[in-house]
Formats: C-alpha cells, sequence, structure tokens
C-alpha cells in the first residue's frame, strides 16, 4: 500500500506543470502586443520562463490560475496516503492489543496516567489520529476546484492557505512518527505461538474436511460434522473459559477414524503459510528495491527520529 501511494505522489509531483507567462486572463495577449504579434518571441519567453523556475513543462491552457483540479489530484494522492497510514497503525494497535507486537516504548514512559501497567501505544495512535486528518483535506480541494465560477471565482484564496500547507506539515509529522515506529517495532513469537495454537483447530478444519473427501466421504456431511463440533468447542472456550477441545472432540467421534493417522500433518501450522515467505522476498528485492533506489543515498544518511512522549 505505501509503495502505491509512493508511485502516486511522484506521479502528481511529476504532473506538475508552471503556469507559465499566460498574462492576467491566460490568453498571453499582453504578451503578444509587446512582441508585435510574434506568437514565437512569446511561446520562446514561456519555455524560458519555465525551464527557470524550475518545471520541465507549462500549462498549455490556464486562466487568471492553474487550474483547481492541479490542487485536486495533488491532495488525492495525499490522501491515500493518509488512509493507509490510518490502516497500518490500526492494524499495529490491534496486534498490540493481543500482545503480539509493540511500539518502541521509552524506559521511563508512561503508558497511561490512571493505570500504571499499561503500555497503550501512543505513536500509533497519534500517528492514526493525524492519519484521518491528512485522509480528509482532499475534500477542502475537491469542494474548491467544483465551486471555481467560470475561470475562477476568490474564495479558493484563503482556505488554499490553509489546507496545502497542513497537507505537507501533516504527512511530514506522520512519516517522522512512523519513522519512530518501524525502526523500533517489537514483534513477541512466543504470544504469536500461543494465539496460532488457540487457532489453528478452526484454521484446520478445511483441511480435515478435504481430507475427508480424498477418502471417498461426502463433503457436505463432513462439513456437517466439523460444523457441529466446531460449535460446541466455539461454546466451550467463549461461555466456559476453557481451551480449544475440538481436535479431542474430532478423536473421539468415529467418523473422522479414516484421517486421524494425518490430523498431525493436517495441523501442522507451515501448511497455511504457502508461499507467503516467497512472495515477501520477491516483492522486496523486486518493485520496493526499485522504487527506492533515487532515494538511496537519502536513505543511507537518514538518521532514525527521535520522538519523546
Amino acid at each position: 500500500d505505501f509503495l502505491m501511494d509512493l508511485r502516486n505522489l511522484e506521479r502528481a509531483k511529476d504532473d506538475l506543470e508552471f503556469r507559465g507567462v499566460k498574462g492576467t486572463t491566460g490568453t498571453q495577449a499582453s504578451f503578444l502586443a509587446i512582441f508585435d504579434g510574434d506568437h514565437y518571441k512569446v511561446e520562446q519567453l514561456d519555455d524560458y520562463v519555465t525551464k527557470r523556475a524550475g518545471f520541465q513543462t507549462t500549462c498549455d491552457i490556464a486562466c487568471q490560475t492553474y487550474s483547481r483540479h492541479v490542487d485536486l489530484d495533488t491532495s488525492n494522492s495525499f490522501s491515500s496516503f493518509g488512509a493507509t497510514c490510518q490502516k497500518i497503525c490500526g492494524d499495529i494497535r490491534r496486534l498490540a492489543s493481543f500482545r503480539e507486537m509493540e511500539e518502541p516504548f521509552g524506559k521511563d514512559q508512561i503508558g497511561s496516567s490512571a493505570m500504571a501497567y499499561k503500555r497503550n501505544p501512543m505513536l500509533s495512535e497519534r500517528c492514526t489520529s493525524l492519519a484521518r486528518y491528512l485522509a480528509n483535506l482532499n475534500k477542502n480541494a475537491a469542494d474548491t476546484y467544483a465551486s471555481q465560477w467560470l475561470e475562477r471565482s476568490l474564495d479558493d484564496s484563503a482556505i488554499r492557505r490553509l489546507y496545502i500547507p497542513e497537507m505537507f506539515l501533516c504527512a511530514d509529522s506522520i512519516l517522522i512518527i512512523l519513522d519512530n515506529i518501524f525502526s523500533g517495532l517489537v514483534v513477541y513469537p512466543a504470544m504469536i505461538k500461543r494465539r496460532l495454537t488457540d487457532e489453528l483447530p478452526f484454521m484446520a478444519t478445511e483441511n480435515i474436511i478435504m481430507a475427508l473427501v480424498a477418502k471417498g466421504i461426502s463433503r457436505q456431511e463432513a462439513h456437517e460434522k466439523i460444523r457441529v463440533h466446531s460449535h460446541a468447542a466455539a461454546y466451550e472456550i467463549k461461555a466456559m473459559g476453557k481451551d480449544n477441545n475440538l481436535i479431542e472432540l474430532v478423536k473421539g467421534d468415529p467418523f473422522f477414524e479414516p484421517i486421524l493417522e494425518e490430523l498431525p500433518k493436517l495441523l501442522e501450522p507451515q501448511s497455511f503459510v504457502g508461499r507467503a515467505p516467497q512472495q515477501v522476498e520477491k516483492f522486496l528485492s523486486g518493485p520496493v528495491k526499485m522504487a527506492l533506489e533515487p532515494y538511496k543515498a537519502l536513505l543511507n544518511n537518514g538518521a532514525v527520529a527521535e520522538i519523546h512522549v
């Protein structure tokens, strides 16, 4: 998702054009008068000023201003980035609630002023808040563009002085926080294994059904049997606070006798991973590496952002 956001932002940046030397209303009439009707000289001046301003291209058509659709297009890229950050920080917070993952936590950091034991994901919470704000800023750009009358109406001025700087400042703040989070993210494999062990019997039900089908047993009948036992096990967990006993129920039912010897293999966690490790390695060594290549010097020289909470 971040990679898509990077492409969107790069594309928005590359698409930016200079309004150029267009005159008051965009017709270049005043410059045409200065050069005695010589269109070639007007175009040369336009190109010269555009290059001097650091742009490669100039707007072919403009009025009093460049089209405010440019602001909308740019803000949409920032909005997408904000939504991505909000989603990712939300996932970190959820995994932190399961104690599977934690953001960096300072030695003397207070997780909660009321409950001393807590280690709230404060950075992720802050980032979620800022990301939500950024994700919604494009509404200002959309409304401003849509409300322009004919060539331009001056109600675009004040609001653009607010949301455009805020858009960049907010994105910058989010990136600083994310840098700090990802540079010190803590993962707890033991807790992941514990939760996986609790849920694995439910995850393996499809494998059990397919193993029965391979033995010539009706899938519908197998599905009904595993459904009944799964609901019984779930009741024991939720209502009685007991451990997951689905596999014991399966072992105690003669219906599943044809695949009992296969159960250990059907319950192996690795069988649910598929090609995920290879997919991640290919993604990092391919698209991600290529996308970051232009920023290699910055990444090599960059320091981890320090945030004190």
